[in-house]
């Protein structure tokens, strides 16, 4: 019997909801708790840095203490170069 999509759908989003309240988590208290901004532009660039400092650097345990960029480049095919 085939699982409906929506059945499927559903029951993703409840496994990635913890992951991203944790990641706003995350960020709530390594960025917008500590700093102050003067402009939406000072803030959208320092979330850019955040992001690019959590994805380049930040070692996760449930990703084996490996980056979220290493974990990603495994997944992603080869590319060759023409």
């Amino acid at each position: 019997m085939a699982v409906p999509p929506l059945l499927t759908q559903n029951s993703t989003l409840e496994r990635l909801r913890p992951l991203a309240e944790r990641f706003i988590r995350t960020l709530k208290e390594q960025l917008l708790w500590v700093r102050s901004f003067d402009t939406a532009g000072e803030l959208r660039l320092a979330q850019l840095e955040f992001k690019e400092r959590f994805n380049r650097h930040w070692l996760l345990k449930r990703h084996g203490y490996k980056t979220p960029a290493e974990v990603r480049a495994q997944y992603e095919p080869a590319r060759e170069v023409a």
